[in-house]
């Protein structure tokens, strides 16, 4: 409840398919997975993807190798429990993509789920790490 920031690092991180790397968040009631408006920008598709159901860390389109960056959570407003997200990711072939948006919980945040659009790949490689700040 006294958290404001959280920045979530990822590091070499690869899966075994092709589905864009996301983040969900949730609270008591569990992930949730409708009600987000984000969208990301990918220097290799040229396009700016939308998404409802997740925010989106990275295009995997291209087949991405490994991927390392951040999204940082903030809390926009604590009446409403609602989140803006940025996200800048990065793979070891010069793929990038950035991404913003919104969403807002029917309680306090306390779940963050990094997983990919369909949450069927695997990951298989890399690391990641959490920071929460008040």
């Amino acid at each position: 409840s006294w958290v404001k920031r959280i920045t979530v690092m990822i590091d070499g991180v690869s899966t075994n398919g092709t589905n864009d790397l996301t983040v969900k968040i949730g609270d008591s009631g569990g992930i949730e997975s409708t009600g987000y408006a984000a969208s990301i920008f990918s220097n290799i598709t040229l396009t700016v993807t939308s998404y409802t159901a997740e925010m989106g860390v990275f295009d995997t389109s291209a087949a991405a190798g490994l991927i390392s960056g951040q999204v940082i959570l903030t809390l926009m407003n604590s009446s409403t429990n609602t989140w803006s997200y940025q996200s800048n990711a990065r793979d070891d072939q010069g793929i990038f993509t950035v991404g913003a948006g919104t969403k807002s919980l029917s309680a306090i945040l306390d779940r963050i789920q990094l997983t990919t659009v369909g949450g069927t790949d695997t990951f298989d490689a890399g690391s990641v790490n959490i920071v929460y700040e008040g």
